[in-house]
């Protein structure tokens, strides 16, 4: 069984790691090792699971400014096993109550995790790491498509979903997570604190929450500060300098000319780099006729 992210994320790549594996820096595809690889923007890990399984990677940096994501990658490092008991408590009460007992426990669920917020340690590791990382997994495999969303005060606030039986504890590949983060440095930081680990024979990927395709698609609460068109152009910048550095550089994001032809946003911001087009399908739309072919961006400095 190969690694597979362990919680559902918007935004996943999971369908484009062909397109992803096809266009790796040749060196990387013969010597089948990456030295250091960096990932700034890592949510639920697909591509790093996908490089994982086919090549050696010595060091691996992976990071995040979501707390409750690093809190969960964190705990499955260190207490796997204490978080599957959880889960599975948590899976075995859930899936033994009728429809209407499973929206109630889950806002319920939901309530509790809310209001632990604020009293939760994010700097130091400690015991209510497990608990909370197994609600927010509990929450992600229960909830309304998968969605991880917060308000402006940091409250989770995606409704409830309704399906038949839900995976909530699938132990088996959390062990497999937990084999793929040895040797692995997990931060909470801003993506351009991770430079400080980028050399020349680093592989960065960069998967920053996407540019809204639209004026009503604006879904990029990931993390309750957001992400901004003041924010892509800090990535750009941050892009170059490691570009300056030798790294060899990938970059993913959404393409604003599927609904504007005219908006060259990220062909201006990357217009010394490969700017290539992908079709990818939409996979998180309230409306099924939104959820098509599209094309999304991949940029690349080699």
């Amino acid at each position: 069984m190969c690694t597979k992210p362990f919680l559902k994320w918007a935004g996943g790549k999971s369908q484009l790691l062909p397109e992803f594996n096809q266009r790796l820096p040749n060196h990387i595809i013969e010597n089948k090792t990456i030295e250091t690889y960096v990932e700034p923007f890592v949510g639920g890990g697909a591509m790093f699971f996908n490089l994982k399984k086919n090549y050696k990677l010595k060091e691996s940096v992976l990071s995040d400014i979501n707390r409750e994501l690093v809190m969960a990658y964190q705990v499955i490092k260190n207490d796997y096993e204490e978080l599957i008991d959880l889960l599975k408590n948590l899976e075995e009460h859930h899936l033994n109550l009728d429809e209407d007992g499973r929206k109630e426990n889950y806002y319920y669920m939901r309530k509790e995790y809310n209001s632990r917020f604020m009293d939760m340690d994010f700097l130091n590791y400690n015991e209510s790491w497990v608990e909370r990382t197994s609600y927010l997994i509990f929450m992600n495999k229960t909830c309304f498509n998968g969605l991880y969303r917060q308000n402006k005060q940091g409250g989770y606030n995606v409704p409830f979903g309704r399906y038949k039986n839900p995976t909530i504890c699938d132990s088996e590949n959390i062990r497999l997570v937990n084999k793929a983060l040895k040797n692995t440095e997990i931060l909470c930081v801003d993506f351009t604190e991770t430079g400080k680990y980028v050399h020349e024979n680093t592989f960065v990927y960069l998967d920053p929450p996407y540019r809204p395709l639209n004026r009503t698609s604006n879904f990029t609460s990931y993390s309750k500060e957001g992400f901004n068109d003041i924010d892509q152009i800090k990535l750009a910048s941050f892009y170059s300098e490691m570009n300056d550095l030798g790294a060899c550089l990938m970059l993913s994001n959404s393409d604003p000319k599927n609904y504007d032809a005219e908006d060259e946003f990220f062909d201006e911001l990357y217009k010394d780099f490969k700017i290539e087009r992908v079709a990818a399908k939409r996979n998180i739309n309230s409306n099924a006729s939104g959820r098509g072919l599209i094309n999304e961006l991949i940029i690349t400095n080699y």
